[in-house]
């Protein structure tokens, strides 16, 4: 059953790739709505740039890296059912269901963006920003330490990690309000 390494692998590359794209287009989101509130032809420019940038980010990277991870991770499932009857892999096939609504609504946040639609404000986004991290650290935690003991510290430590980043992101926020060049 060497393939099932092939496959492993392929999935995990995808994996990767997925969060890659989760975890920078938030980011370009951040610019996006920032360009917009700037004035011509600044907001034009940096918005043309910025939407383009976006697209092909969600577009060939993103998008395809979901369905691949996913598609991988069935078959791998497929081949190895018996991972279905563990309570750790249940737990996560149900963060992964939050990471699909996750990458879903982030969806809706690009097309309204590409539309030029801005309904949520930047710093609204740099706190979605942190959604997939969430969703990484409790995947990460659930598949090395299995046993339910230990990815409930894993998933406490989540939060733990929530709290540092929101402390985080409103430090980052009082300086910026200091200094709008940071």
């Amino acid at each position: 059953m060497e393939y099932y390494y092939y496959i492993k692998a392929l999935h995990l590359i995808f994996v990767i790739t997925w969060f890659a794209g989760l975890f920078y287009i938030p980011r370009l989101f951040v610019y996006q709505i920032e360009a917009s509130q700037k004035p011509s032809p600044e907001k034009e420019i940096l918005g043309k740039q910025l939407k383009l940038m976006a697209k092909r980010l969600w577009s060939i990277i993103a998008w395809p890296s979901a369905i691949l991870a996913v598609f991988f991770g069935v078959i791998l499932l497929y081949l190895n059912p018996f991972l279905l009857q563990s309570s750790w892999m249940q737990v996560k096939l149900g963060f992964i269901v939050l990471l699909i609504l996750y990458h879903i609504q982030t969806h809706v946040y690009f097309k309204q963006l590409q539309k030029d639609v801005v309904k949520k404000s930047s710093n609204f986004m740099r706190i979605w920003n942190e959604g997939a991290t969430f969703i990484l650290f409790a995947v990460i935690f659930l598949v090395l330490l299995k046993s339910a003991f230990n990815w409930i510290f894993g998933v406490l430590g989540i939060f733990i990690l929530g709290f540092l980043l929101m402390l985080g992101f409103k430090i980052y926020k009082d300086i910026r309000n200091k200094n709008p060049e940071a």
